[in-house]
């Protein structure tokens, strides 16, 4: 928060203590946004965007709308009686010790820790037989903590890291190069990388992507070609060779490369969009050696999971929606010569790699399972897990004979295990202590049907003994899109909910990956009205069967979630008392037009591809959606003004469209926090305060003038 932002917040949340005593209803006075003039025509129809100004992350007229539009909201948040309690409460719960799970690079063993409540994890790192110490603290790369970091890739022998750092939450990184001995940094700092991983080649230098630096705004400009470089340590940046793309016959705005466990090969996977790849491998013991052609075009997601010798190993949905595990020879690596090692099942597969063995993780409705195979497809055994929940990890190099995974559940806190491959018995390597006891609530998965008959799973988490009397304070959370899977995992910040009586509801909508590429695009382009009737039927569930009712649900999400929430609540304002778009994409015909945007087309599609898809677009785009004298539910727009990821400038329009156009008197307020992103990084004393924020806007609108569980505050007091 910005230091003027700050003042004001401490003098609003004075006056909410001498002004409000009687919980009276606030009063919101609404910034004047200034309607301008421009229109664009599409397929002949004329658009309106009277707000196209806000685009301008630099103009000082959007400046000084962000500072008028948070000091109404931060005015109106200052009054809500138990805002307090909630971040108090927050801060208690997370205040917990979090370890990761070790990896070992050389002579050390690696791992992240928080001691509670650190804006940002530490990594730590230890000698057998000797005690830990710190090797990189990121709480030291700023002030405000706003400044994370955002990879770490070690050289094969552990002598050297590159690490990234991101500032303000941005996509843009910089790169810095360490020698793990003695910690000094071995040279100057690369710059205006995005969209990367750093993957070594001997300790020679690596291999990282990114993009020109755009004309304009570094935070909203177009950036759609992506270029494969290699950095030999020693040498500028400046001289770093290009090894892939920027060729303007043939555009790609997403490349990737990755380097073999053994660096014999160099796998480059060229992407359009943010669904399917090309692949290309280059044998890197030849020094002449040349890209060959794996695959040709993006018809699939397929990527090498591991080699053995020459044969590779790969994963892939190319004729297998719900994906396999297939061999092929380097030499010869075509699909046509794929032999498969895993075939694909009724359920999802997420495979990872370690101990020499293969572990293949399944969804089975959106739960995981665990199986353990070899390289030629026997399977060895099946992990049991702790429970129904998720699980994680499962990886390592190939001589490793311990690995580690995690497990979760909605209300179980993550745990962490230590795997013997050989035998394939565990035991818990790490358990948080956390002031929260699991006992107390219970998870039960559903399934229910959508508007066109379709059976979507959702699961509902809430205290035992709940009342089914519809007056519990409920949030129905989703997302639906880009192949993404919303499996169970805990949160600091739903158990808070949870504390207060609240329920928490996640359906496993279309456009998502719960169930293959066949779930994944029956939500997208022109069947994304789907993903929004999924989200809509799974709240007529939750009131139908009396979890709550329209006066007490919100509904939630961010990024793509935002935009299912900004849909759902223009099509659908009598469903739900409160809505909580986050950074979302709202905007749906410009969307493309704004730094990385372009390559989301596969899922969206583009109001320029032909009139019927710029009208269907038009048809759900939250902006253009707002209709006058409409009684919208209390919406809570959030965002960061250095969101280069989904730019503010969607949330801006969105807001400023509400607030001109809202029936009534619920609030229409946008949040936008200062020096951060799209949430990659957040400091943990930002993601405390937004959550307080949230949750008492929520509840203040749904009519409480205390916390529904006002024991767990007191108890927390005493």
């Amino acid at each position: 928060m910005k230091p003027f932002l700050l003042i004001l917040a401490i003098a609003f949340s004075f006056i909410a203590c001498e002004s409000n005593p009687k919980n009276e209803p606030i009063a919101v006075n609404y910034p004047e946004t200034r309607k301008g003039e421009t229109v664009d025509t599409y397929f002949g129809t004329e658009v309106k965007d009277p707000y196209r100004w806000l685009e301008d992350d630099r103009s000082a007229e959007t400046e000084a709308w962000v500072k008028e539009q948070n000091s109404v909201t931060f005015g109106y948040l200052d009054n809500i009686p138990f805002r307090k309690d909630l971040k108090n409460r927050l801060e208690k719960l997370w205040n917990f010790e979090k370890l990761s799970t070790p990896f070992k690079e050389g002579e050390y063993t690696y791992f992240y820790k928080n001691d509670g409540l650190q804006n940002q994890y530490v990594v730590y790192r230890q000698k057998e037989g000797e005690e830990p110490e710190i090797f990189l603290d990121p709480n030291t790369f700023s002030e405000d903590g706003t400044t994370s970091l955002a990879g770490l890739s070690f050289t094969k022998d552990g002598s050297m890291v590159a690490y990234s750092i991101s500032e303000g939450g941005s996509d843009w990184r910089k790169v810095i190069v360490m020698d793990t001995e003695n910690r000094e940094i071995v040279e100057d700092t690369l710059v205006d990388i995005k969209f990367s991983g750093i993957s070594w080649k001997g300790n020679e230098g690596f291999y990282y992507s990114s993009y020109d630096k755009p004309e304009g705004s570094e935070l909203s400009a177009k950036t759609d070609q992506h270029k494969v470089y290699f950095h030999k340590l020693g040498t500028q940046q400046s001289e770093d060779e290009l090894i892939y793309g920027g060729t303007m016959a043939e555009k790609h705005r997403y490349i990737s490369a990755s380097v073999t466990e053994d660096e014999n090969y160099l796998i480059i996977y060229p992407r359009i969009s943010t669904s399917g790849n090309k692949m290309l491998i280059r044998d890197l013991r030849d020094p002449n050696g040349l890209l060959v052609t794996a695959l040709d075009h993006t018809d699939s997601d397929s990527y090498v999971l591991d080699n053995q010798g020459s044969t590779l190993f790969l994963v892939t949905n190319l004729n297998a929606p719900n994906q396999k595990i297939v061999k092929v020879d380097a030499s010869n690596p075509g699909p046509e010569n794929w032999v498969d090692v895993i075939p694909e099942t009724e359920n999802v597969l997420s495979p990872s790699t370690g101990g020499g063995y293969i572990f293949a993780e399944y969804m089975v409705d959106a739960i995981s399972k665990v199986f353990q195979y070899d390289y030629e497809g026997n399977q060895i055994r099946e992990v049991k897990l702790p429970g129904i929940g998720s699980a994680g990890g499962f990886s390592g190099k190939a001589e490793d004979k311990e690995l580690y995974f995690n497990y979760s559940n909605y209300f179980t806190p993550n745990s962490s295990y230590k795997l013997n491959v050989e035998s394939g018995e565990y035991e818990q390597y790490w358990k948080p202590e956390i002031d929260y006891n699991p006992d107390e609530y219970q998870s039960t998965q559903v399934f229910y049907t959508s508007k066109d008959g379709t059976k979507v799973p959702m699961i509902i988490t809430h205290k035992k003994g709940l009342e089914m009397n519809g007056k519990n304070p409920t949030i129905l959370y989703g997302y639906g899109g880009f192949n993404i899977s919303r499996t169970p995992g805990f949160s600091v910040v739903n158990a808070v909910w949870m504390e207060q009586g609240g329920v928490y509801a996640v359906p496993n909508l279309r456009g998502g990956g719960e169930y293959g590429k066949r779930w994944h695009e029956a939500g997208i382009k022109t069947k994304k009205q789907n993903v929004f009737d999924d989200f809509i039927a799974a709240a007529e569930y939750l009131i139908e069967n009396k979890y709550t009712s329209a006066d007490y649900l919100a509904i939630k999400g961010g990024s793509n979630g935002g935009l299912l929430v900004g849909a759902t609540m223009t099509q659908r304002p009598d469903l739900m008392k409160v809505a909580l778009p986050a950074v979302g994409v709202m905007d749906m015909l410009r969307y493309h037009t704004f730094t990385a945007g372009a390559g989301w087309a596969y899922d969206y599609g583009t109001a320029e591809d032909s009139e019927e898809m710029f009208n269907y677009l038009k048809g759900y785009s939250p902006v253009h959606n707002v209709k006058e004298g409409t009684s919208y539910p209390a919406t809570l727009v959030t965002t960061g003004d250095h969101d280069d990821r989904v730019v503010p400038a969607h949330s801006f329009k969105f807001a400023a469209e509400l607030q001109s156009k809202q029936e009534g008197d619920n609030p229409t307020l946008i949040r936008i926090e200062t020096n951060a992103g799209h949430g990659a990084g957040t400091p943990v004393s930002k993601r405390i305060e937004l959550n307080a924020d949230v949750f008492g806007f929520t509840l203040y609108n749904m009519g409480f003038k205390q916390l529904p569980n006002q024991a767990v505050i007191k108890e927390f007091k005493d």
